[in-house]
């Protein structure tokens, strides 16, 4: 698939996932609803409404925790990556939730008030310069605002309308939301319960986005660099058959190295020359690798598209040392043809995943 593509339209695996979403939901609301105000044990009574409020904030929050941990850990792992191709979706429903929560708020808290509700929850605090009794209204209201933005942008019109490095440098406003969310809950919730159970998973939540994170990024760091500029990859049968290795080369750069017909290994660019969607994600189909986002395709050796297509993206040099995949730093012009690297004495492939991957909305 290449310039001109079919936009991709709903599936059994987009339901599955949606349907996936949403039961969690339900079933999170029912048991908090349930066992909330038991189990609330805060310094004043509580009701139903704090309840309902509390049920979808925290829901919203581990929901976008979740979000910012299928990243790395599907570079961390490649069964993951079923969880990455529909995020999007993901997304747009933690913010409907997140939402939800702030209505439940704004309808509460300022109803009775003899002035707009608006400006009274934008007033009643404004202590900004101290921390304990900071205005968490605004935290939260700032973290929704980026949701919205994010879910409203979220489809491909976007990505294509924005270009695809505007769209991610929009979206990676995500992590400033969960910041934001963070302190929200801190300053909050937390200064109110006594129960330590929340503040447990709270933490544990937050510590987890950070270290998957960091897991990640040390595995695809470079790591120390040859002296001829060549740098260590991975042992070829860690590579699974059809699939590739990420390698972080610098801040905006990252090569994918590919393993295919069992004992070949070849390297390219990461970023697809359509929406630099990340071709390490996706698989070798028809020959080609295929992008997860649209299905744009380029041959291993090359980095070309299949005629009549005209897209080329760049391809790196490949060796074996020692036992050991290096590949050069500097990358060749998109389209340069590079001999592949075959390793004739390795172990049997790894079978591919059998899950079907489905392009990004």
């Amino acid at each position: 698939m290449s310039v001109k593509y079919v936009p991709v339209q709903w599936n059994a695996n987009k339901w599955v996932y949606d349907a996936a979403l949403l039961v969690f939901v339900a079933i999170y609301i029912a048991v908090f609803l349930r066992l909330g105000t038991p189990e609330a044990d805060v310094s004043r009574p509580i009701d139903a409404a704090i309840v309902r409020m509390r049920a979808f904030g925290t829901c919203a929050f581990f929901m976008l925790t979740a979000i910012l941990c299928i990243g790395p850990l599907a570079r961390l792992d490649q069964r993951f990556l079923p969880l990455l191709y529909n995020r999007r979706h993901f997304g747009v429903l933690t913010a409907v939730v997140a939402f939800t929560h702030a209505s439940y708020v704004y309808g509460w808290y300022f109803n009775f008030t003899q002035f707009d509700r608006l400006e009274a929850m934008l007033s009643s605090n404004t202590a900004f310069g101290q921390l304990l009794g900071f205005p968490i209204e605004a935290l939260g209201i700032f973290a929704l605002v980026i949701l919205v933005i994010l879910a409203a942008t979220s489809h491909d019109f976007w990505l294509s309308f924005l270009t695809a490095p505007v769209w991610k440098r929009l979206h990676l406003l995500i992590y400033v939301a969960y910041i934001a969310i963070v302190a929200h809950i801190c300053l909050g919730y937390l200064q109110d319960a006594e129960n330590p159970l929340f503040a447990i998973l709270f933490g544990a939540a937050a510590l987890a986005v950070a270290g998957v994170h960091l897991a990640a990024w040390r595995r695809g760091a470079v790591g120390k660099a040859r002296a001829e500029g060549w740098i260590d990859v991975a042992d070829p049968a860690e590579i699974a058959n059809g699939r590739a290795r990420i390698l972080q080369l610098g801040p905006n750069e990252r090569v994918a190295v590919f393993r295919y017909d069992g004992t070949h290994f070849s390297a390219v660019s990461n970023a697809c020359a359509h929406q630099n969607g990340p071709l390490g994600e996706g698989r070798i189909l028809d020959g080609c690798i295929t992008c997860p986002w649209h299905g744009f395709q380029y041959r291993m050796t090359d980095g070309c598209s299949p005629a009549p297509f005209t897209e080329k993206i760049p391809t790196y040099k490949l060796r074996l040392i020692d036992g050991r995949l290096q590949v050069f730093a500097m990358a060749n012009p998109p389209g340069t043809l590079v001999d592949p690297v075959i390793v004739p004495d390795l172990a049997a492939p790894p079978d591919p995943d059998t899950f079907q991957m489905e392009p990004a909305e």
